[in-house]
């Protein structure tokens, strides 16, 4: 079952689908919940609707799985490129507010699957949220600033700042978007989070490094806590956009995050 909403945040206008696991008919039961962050001037739906059937594939094992627009993106009011990263980290946890509130939902499995920009956007709303257990991160933006500025071009970025905005693909982005991103750097910032790591990424990547899984990981290393597992798909470029890499980024996604289910079911056994 699927059902449509709308999140309230500071007088914006949040779509989000939220997506409910498969024959669930034991309402005292908990099960975790997942929150999709779309990337830049991305939807809910996805390119080639790659988080509907995301969403779809791990409701179908148990999750809660909730995909929304960032304001200004999608079906979402507001101005995207007036907005930026640090709304963006707060229209998330928004969306946390909200799957965290279902009495249904197991509060020490709720995760967030980022892709690309909303990679860096989830791993660093994980960093301020402690309710973030489990982290995903698909082709996930390592620079915000740098990287983004590389998509939209040299030439955009330099418009912005002289003129007040510019025009990239129908979204006027305005100075105060491209300062938001120079504030967060996701690298530094990832040894704060002190919970489960996956990372996905492909070898035809071409416009955010493979390298730059490899280097996440190896920072995630670093810390005392919490486990940082690597997937990296051959010949999957950056949306995942053939049928085969989508289903291998869905497939080891909630192969991973059935793992740590069980795990965690048998830490409780043997605990007791």
């Amino acid at each position: 079952m699927e059902k449509q909403l709308t999140l309230q945040y500071e007088g914006l206008e949040l779509k989000a689908t939220l997506h409910y696991p498969k024959g669930e008919h034991d309402r005292t039961a908990k099960h975790p919940a997942i929150v999709i962050c779309h990337g830049f001037i991305g939807s809910r739906v996805g390119v080639d609707r790659l988080f509907v059937k995301a969403a779809r594939a791990l409701a179908a094992r148990g999750s809660y799985v909730l995909r929304f627009d960032y304001g200004g993106c999608g079906e979402s009011t507001g101005d995207y490129g007036a907005l930026g990263f640090d709304s963006m980290i707060d229209q998330t946890r928004t969306a946390i507010d909200y799957v965290h509130g279902m009495d249904c939902v197991d509060p020490a499995r709720i995760a967030l699957l980022g892709h690309s920009l909303g990679g860096a956007v989830a791993l660093m709303t994980a960093v301020k949220d402690k309710r973030v257990k489990r982290l995903v991160m698909w082709s996930a933006v390592g620079y915000p600033f740098n990287d983004i500025v590389r998509i939209v071009g040299r030439h955009g970025y330099d418009e912005a700042v002289k003129k007040g905005g510019t025009d990239h693909a129908g979204y006027a982005l305005q100075p105060v978007f491209f300062e938001s991103l120079m504030q967060h750097q996701p690298f530094q910032s990832a040894t704060r989070f002190g919970g489960q790591v996956l990372l996905v990424h492909g070898t035809s990547d071409d416009l955010i490094p493979v390298d730059y899984s490899f280097l996440y990981q190896k920072v995630f290393w670093t810390r005392s806590e919490g486990l940082c597992d690597k997937e990296i798909i051959f010949q999957a470029g950056h949306t995942y956009s053939s049928k085969t890499h989508q289903e291998e980024a869905i497939r080891v996604t909630s192969e991973w995050l059935d793992g740590l289910d069980r795990k965690q079911q048998e830490w409780h056994h043997w605990s007791i």
